[in-house]
């Protein structure tokens, strides 16, 4: 049997099994005969992925039968009960999804560094387009030797600034998640701007010798934020990639796991920007906090996130 054969015999069955995994959580609902049905068709999917396994390894319906079979042993043994809230969102659900987005991650990685390239050799070279990224005011501050970021500690109050400033994160990374029903057009674009948006900041106060003061004002917050930023856009892109590229697995199927992936992406970065919010206000301004002690929280910031996200979970989807 060959492989495109077997998806269009098999499928259907595939599809039956999952709705019904779907359907029956905490098996509360599943009389006798629908247990009994629903075990018929757990042991067609261990046929099925056995068969798969030896035939076609490492193709999508591999892939898929392989998270099948697991999650109709934790559904019908019970295996896998476990208790659901905040802490074991943050513990097991987000690093999960996360994990399973890496690829995406570096991709949005390596576009925003590509940006933040262009951006730099720009400014290096035309240092007046400082006017299109900062303003006249921003540029008239570092003619005479200060940095636009005094405004957070002098003209607002912290209360108001970290207000603002979480809200703007928070903007960024919801249009960059929700725009990736555009085929991910949106996320790209916002990857690409930020590190176009960087580059030719950091090079404007190069130009001015304030690329210093500049570091030091985002040692404690930008590291961090820049992360979320990214992490969030390719959320958006693998929701993009499911619309696009859905390959032998059903479409609906692709976006339902992309958007279930991607919002848990989401939400697990959120807290974090209010976080930052605050270090942005009180830390990041601060002339009295040394850069040291600034870059020292920044990288313990950036530890502590990585630490949760990268901790050791199973990859598999589950309907925690």
């Amino acid at each position: 049997m060959d492989y495109a054969r077997f998806i269009r015999l098999r499928r259907p069955l595939w599809d039956a099994f999952d709705g019904e995994l779907a359907a029956a959580r905490g098996m509360r609902n599943v009389g006798y005969d629908g247990l009994e049905e629903m075990a018929l068709r757990y042991r067609q999917v261990l046929h099925d992925h056995a068969l798969a396994a030896a035939r076609f390894p490492g193709t999508a319906a591999a892939r898929r039968l392989q998270a099948l079979a697991l999650a109709g042993t934790r559904r019908l043994t019970g295996e896998g009960r476990r208790r659901t809230g905040a802490v074991a969102f943050f513990l097991r659900t987000f690093p999960a999804a996360f994990q399973r987005q890496r690829d995406l991650i570096l991709i949005a990685l390596a576009l925003f560094l590509l940006g933040a390239l262009w951006g730099l050799a720009m400014a290096v070279l035309r240092p007046e387009l400082g006017l299109l990224f900062l303003g006249p005011d921003a540029v008239r501050g570092l003619e005479e030797g200060r940095l636009w970021t005094e405004s957070l500690v002098t003209t607002v109050p912290p209360s108001v600034s970290s207000s603002g400033i979480a809200t703007n994160n928070i903007t960024v990374a919801l249009t960059s998640w929700g725009g990736g029903v555009l085929a991910g057009l949106v996320p790209l674009y916002i990857v690409l701007f930020n590190g176009l948006l960087l580059g030719a900041v950091v090079g404007v106060t190069l130009h001015y010798s304030m690329a210093g003061e500049l570091l030091r004002f985002i040692a404690a917050h930008g590291i961090l934020e820049l992360t979320l930023i990214l992490i969030c856009s390719a959320a958006g892109l693998g929701i993009g990639r499911a619309l696009v590229a859905a390959g032998d697995v059903p479409r609906p199927l692709a976006l339902r796991a992309a958007t279930r992936d991607a919002l848990a992406v989401l939400l697990g970065c959120l807290p974090w920007f209010l976080v930052l919010a605050l270090v942005e206000v009180f830390v990041s301004p601060s002339p009295e906090i040394p850069a040291g002690a600034k870059l020292v929280l920044g990288l313990a910031l950036e530890g502590a996130f990585l630490a949760l996200a990268l901790r050791p979970v199973s990859l598999e989807p589950t309907d925690d």
